[in-house]
């Protein structure tokens, strides 16, 4: 039986987090590389990018397995074709610019970026390129398990504790970035948690708020920073209780002048939780950003949550995960698992092969069925991948529930 009356908590980062830099910067050079391939003919299917990024005190470090356009490649001395560094370099100044960095530590304008991208392995291309058991079709990059999950809990069928923590962040964000009195003076790195009170299965109430944020000012001490953020984090609770006696952490040690990656270095692919369901369902253990979608790790999460998504909004379930798993090399997923939480009003078993019936699962199908090979992963990077508002652009297509009637039809047959 599942509880019914508990807390939980779950947190979120900034844009300005120094992993977050990371991330943005790695799925900056995603898009470039989508951009570039449709610029130049290039069938964006084989686009290849695993790129990480670390950034420390002006410093950023780019590197990782490509397969790029031409317009991306130089030639060098010995005649041989290389990655040509400058436009992945711009891509990063831009987004440091983007996020707000101009500090002595982590300037935009001075960083120094060193790009160390080569050549996808051969091996690695090969069963990515064709895969084992359906041909003329993608492998998957990598081996691995994927989870999708929804709950009825938020209007985006996301978990209240990450919901709420994503959204506190991104209103000061905004406000910051438009400059609106103190809050303009607040930097780019910040943190939020938010502890929720569960009661009958429910949440009822906010029971402990923290928020650390960076600072400009360095005269501001934390009764200053709780001033001029608290209205949004109450605006970014809307409905939610307060409770009467919750405890608020605004920036518990005091100051906090100095921050990203001048305060802590960074790396891609550190903030898993943050970017799904802030611990309130399983994550497989594979990063998102720098990837393109023929790894499995990105794109069959997305698929995952799409399903999931589409189970609840179909109104199958309250709550629903979903896993994938798969082989390097092999098209179609080995396992489709489906867990109704005791909340499901169809048979788990019939569900899994409702699920493939509508929808190739494959790496393929998967990009083919989302659209996922077109430059829409910057944003992705900060604020989480799910409960987000799917985009003219096409961006957080796994966001939709366009599958609700034929999953009704499917299981009502």
């Amino acid at each position: 039986m599942t509880r019914q009356n508990y807390l939980f908590t779950s947190e979120s980062v900034s844009e300005g987090h120094p992993d977050k830099v990371c991330d943005r910067i790695s799925d900056e050079i995603v898009d470039l590389v989508y951009r570039e391939a449709k610029k130049s003919g290039m069938d964006p299917r084989n686009v290849r990018v695993a790129c990480e990024t670390l950034a420390t005190t002006n410093r950023v470090v780019i590197a990782g397995e490509v397969r790029l356009p031409d317009s991306l490649m130089k030639v060098d001395k010995n005649g041989n074709k290389i990655v040509n560094p400058s436009k992945f370099k711009s891509v990063a100044r831009k987004a440091i610019r983007a996020i707000g960095y101009e500090q002595d530590g982590f300037h935009w304008k001075t960083a120094k970026i060193d790009v160390l991208l080569h050549g996808q392995s051969a091996h690695i291309a090969q069963g990515v390129d064709n895969a084992s058991d359906r041909q003329g079709e993608e492998g998957a990059g990598d081996q691995g398990i994927m989870f999708g999950y929804a709950c009825r809990e938020t209007p985006d069928l996301m978990p209240a504790p990450i919901y709420y923590s994503h959204k506190i962040l991104e209103l000061l964000s905004a406000a910051r970035h438009a400059g609106h009195g103190d809050v303009g003076k607040l930097g780019p790195d910040a943190k939020s948690q938010v502890t929720v009170r569960y009661v009958d299965g429910k949440a009822a109430e906010v029971t402990s708020i923290v928020l650390s944020t960076q600072h400009l000012d360095p005269t501001w001490d934390s009764k200053k920073v709780r001033k001029v953020v608290e209205p949004y984090i109450r605006e970014a609770l809307g409905d939610l209780k307060i409770a009467k006696d919750c405890n608020w952490y605004i920036n518990p040690t005091g100051a906090f002048v100095i921050g990203g990656p001048d305060g802590d270095a960074g790396l891609t692919g550190r903030k898993i939780i943050v970017d799904t369901y802030g611990g309130a369902a399983p994550h497989g253990g594979g990063a998102f950003s720098g990837k393109d979608t023929t790894k499995v790790d990105r794109s069959a999460a997305y698929a995952a949550r799409y399903l999931a998504k589409n189970v609840v909004a179909a109104k199958l379930a309250d709550r629903c995960t979903i896993q994938l798993s798969y082989a390097i090399g092999v098209a179609q997923p080995l396992s489709v698992y489906v867990d109704l939480h005791g909340t499901g009003k169809v048979d788990e078993a019939q569900l899994e092969e409702a699920l493939r019936d509508i929808m190739d699962l494959s790496p393929t199908g998967i990009r083919k069925h989302l659209d996922l090979n077109k430059p829409i992963y910057a944003k992705t990077s900060s604020y989480g991948h799910f409960g987000r508002k799917p985009g003219r652009d096409g961006s957080f297509s796994w966001e939709k529930t366009d599958l609700v009637k034929a999953l009704k039809e499917r299981l009502s047959a």
